[in-house]
């Protein structure tokens, strides 16, 4: 089924500081200093939306399919540079649960080289099961962070938890940065990035069994909003 909403365009931020630093760490790396100066993000692909229950397969050329533990936000109202407080979620329409499939292998190789990611990102993202309204879940909402649990099960067995009120950077410093010289527009996708835990790179397959595979059932539920589930598929001929 197609994602609850029309998408205009997608960003994925970086927003929790568990996920990178434990990424990073797995290759021996620190955390740089400009992580905590501005939260990055890259745009991904809006024509490569799918929705709940709609199959995934790796890309050609990759065998290490993951999934990424995300929370996003859909704009509801245009707006351009925003202020970096509260009054900058009066453009959020609402949230919904997010699934940034990577392919691991591909990724290596685009990072290598100082640009990306791009190929191993952009042939799927998960969106849905709906579209939660901003107010619905205002009383989540503390310091800029909505505080809802976040879980991933991968064939009924718990991999991932967290917490969305984990992010380093608040949804308010996210859509400031978002908009800076430029306008968001209704169906503007914006996601949180990989909460802790919440993959199996972080996670490291060799302790969880592997990566992804034809056959695997991926739930990732998110307190209040619900649960995106997405079958791995054989790569169609």
């Amino acid at each position: 089924m197609p994602a609850p909403f029309p998408v205009a365009s997608l960003r994925d931020f970086y927003a929790f500081e568990q996920h990178v630093r434990t990424c990073r760490a797995h290759r021996g790396l620190e955390m740089v200093p400009q992580w905590y100066q501005v939260p990055v993000f890259y745009f991904s692909n809006p024509v490569a939306i799918i929705g709940d229950g709609d199959p995934v397969w790796a890309p050609v050329g990759s065998s290490s399919l993951d999934y990424e533990l995300e929370l996003a936000c859909i704009i509801g109202t245009a707006a351009r540079d925003l202020p970096a407080d509260d009054t900058a979620m009066d453009c959020v329409a609402g949230f919904t649960v997010m699934n940034d499939w990577s392919a691991r292998d591909l990724q290596r190789i685009e990072m290598a080289v100082g640009l990306g990611p791009s190929k191993s990102k952009d042939f799927a993202t998960s969106l849905g099961p709906r579209l939660i309204p901003f107010l619905d879940l205002r009383d989540t909402y503390r310091d800029g962070q909505l505080h809802l649990e976040m879980t991933a099960r991968v064939n009924g067995t718990e991999y991932s938890r967290g917490n969305a009120g984990k992010m380093y950077w608040t949804w308010p410093q996210i859509l400031a940065h978002a908009s800076r010289n430029t306008e968001l527009v209704p169906g503007d996708v914006i996601g949180s990035g990989t909460v802790g835990t919440g993959c199996i790179l972080e996670l490291t397959p060799e302790v969880v069994g592997g990566w992804l595979k034809p056959g695997d059932l991926v739930e990732l539920t998110i307190e209040r909003i619900g649960t995106l589930r997405n079958p791995v598929v054989e790569r169609p001929t």
